[in-house]
């Protein structure tokens, strides 16, 4: 019979919610190479759809399912922003699924051509987080700092075996810097800026798109 460790599932969904954060800062970025700015609905629509993969992934034995943050990069790099690309790119991966020997096709690719072409797409990935970052106020609010600060999730690395009394179940979270990352930073975040109602977060945000379109409208009569 199947057995069901409750600790085990309390963390899963914790997984799951620092994937939903992963996911959204993709989304937001994605949006931005695009010229598509993701607002609430579509967020919540393609959060839904990173579930369901993840559920369909479940029920066939498989690891939860999110987006590839490379696929930010690979936008930028490449310029590409056709929904048809990356369904026919999703067609030849289920073909090199079905056909090993086509996979001879990406074994010939030189490893110093995947080298080069890594670096930028990761660096653009890098990029994009700090272009988001660049729109969290640090001047006026100092505990935004001290958040960025405690959640670069250097633990693991650092000391890995600071968390070597706590629970085995806990270690999928404790030994993630990602994971201990995301979560630190939404406690803290909480704790030093609270929980802001729906209303004041759309007028945030429709001051914010509003201030970038006027820096978009100075820097076109600029040049």
């Amino acid at each position: 019979m199947p057995h069901f460790d409750a600790l085990s599932i309390a963390t899963m969904v914790i997984v799951m919610f620092v994937t939903f954060i992963e996911s959204t800062s993709m989304f937001l970025a994605v949006g931005d190479l695009v010229e598509r700015p993701v607002d609430q609905k579509a967020l919540v629509r393609s959060l839904r759809v990173d579930g369901l993969g993840t559920l369909i992934g479940g029920i066939f034995n498989s690891f939860p399912h999110t987006s590839f943050s490379q696929n930010v990069g690979l936008i930028g790099v490449t310029g590409v922003k056709s929904r048809f690309v990356c369904a026919t790119c999703g067609v030849i991966l289920v073909l090199l699924g079905l056909f090993p020997k086509m996979a001879q096709v990406v074994a010939s690719v030189l490893p110093f051509v995947l080298g080069g072409a890594g670096i930028v797409m990761f660096g653009m990935v890098a990029a994009n987080g700090i272009k988001t970052l660049s729109r969290v106020d640090f001047t006026k609010n100092h505990h935004n700092l001290f958040i960025v600060a405690v959640s670069v999730g250097m633990v693991p690395v650092v000391a890995p075996k600071f968390f070597s009394q706590l629970p085995h179940a806990l270690e999928p979270i404790l030994q993630s810097g990602i994971l201990l990352a995301s979560m630190s930073a939404v406690v803290l975040n909480i704790v030093f800026n609270g929980v802001r109602k729906e209303r004041d977060a759309r007028r945030d945000a429709r001051e914010d798109t509003a201030h970038e379109f006027e820096g978009a409208a100075h820097a076109g009569d600029g040049h």
